[in-house]
C-alpha cells in the first residue's frame, strides 16, 4: 500500500507552525467557515487561490477546474455557486485565470487529447466569438495564448451572471459582485481585467430573467 508518508509528515510540520504562531487556529477554524469571497478558479496546481492573495485557511470558498468555465449544465459549479451565495453569503465571486493555461492552449490546436475535449469545447466556443481578434497576425503565439485566456475569464464571468443562482440573489436585493481576475505565473501578480458586474441591468436584456414574485 503506497501511503505518501513524507506528505504526513509535512502536514505534521504545517500544523505545528501554525498552531505556534496561533494557538487557537484550528480551533476557531474548526467552529466556522465564514468567507466572503468565492473563487473560481482554473485547476492548474500553480495557482491556490488563498496563497496567491495572501489569505488563510477560511477566508476564500473555492472552486477549480480545467480553464475556470463556468457552464450551466455543470451541478458541480452550480452547487458550489449556490452554497457560497446563499448559505455562506459571500459578497464576491471571483473568477480567475492565469495566463499560458493549458486548457486554453488545448482548445486552440486541432489535436484529440480524449474525454476533455467534450470539455474544451466550450472554450472553443468563446475563440468562435472572438476569432476575428486572436487570429490578428500582429499577435505572436504567446500573446495570442494570453488575450484568449483574458477573453475566457470575461466569458465565464457573462455566464455566472446569468445563472439562476445569482440572478435570484440581485433579485433578493443581496450585495453580490462578479469579477474577472488573472494571475501571471512569471511574477506572481494578479490583474484586474476590468470586469465587474454587480446588478441584473448591466447585462444584455435577453440574459436578463424576471423574478419569481413578478410573475
Amino acid at each position: 500500500m503506497k501511503t505518501l508518508p513524507h506528505l504526513f509528515e509535512s502536514n505534521r510540520a504545517w500544523a505545528a507552525k501554525v498552531r505556534k504562531a496561533d494557538p487557537a487556529f484550528f480551533e476557531r477554524l474548526s467552529k466556522q467557515q465564514s468567507p466572503k469571497l468565492l473563487w473560481i478558479g482554473c485547476s492548474d496546481s500553480r495557482v491556490p487561490a488563498t496563497e496567491i492573495c495572501g489569505l488563510e485557511p477560511g477566508e476564500i470558498f473555492v472552486h477549480r477546474n480545467i480553464s475556470n468555465v463556468v457552464v450551466h449544465t455543470d451541478f458541480n459549479c452550480l452547487s458550489v455557486l449556490q452554497f457560497a451565495v446563499d448559505v455562506l453569503h459571500v459578497t464576491d465571486v471571483i473568477v480567475c485565470g492565469h495566463y499560458g493555461c493549458g486548457g486554453i492552449r488545448a482548445a486552440l490546436d486541432d489535436k484529440r487529447h480524449g474525454l476533455i475535449d467534450n470539455w474544451l469545447r466550450h472554450i472553443k466556443d468563446v475563440y468562435v466569438q472572438h476569432e476575428g481578434e486572436l487570429n490578428d497576425p500582429k499577435l505572436d503565439p504567446e500573446a495570442r495564448v494570453n488575450r484568449f485566456c483574458e477573453l475566457n475569464v470575461k466569458a465565464q464571468v457573462a455566464n455566472l451572471c446569468a445563472t439562476t443562482v445569482v440572478q435570484e440573489a440581485w433579485a433578493r436585493g443581496d450585495e453580490l459582485a462578479i469579477h474577472g481576475w488573472i494571475y501571471g505565473l512569471g511574477d506572481g501578480l494578479l490583474k484586474d481585467l476590468g470586469v465587474c458586474i454587480t446588478a441584473l441591468d448591466q447585462l444584455p436584456s435577453i440574459y436578463r430573467m424576471k423574478s419569481a414574485k413578478a410573475g
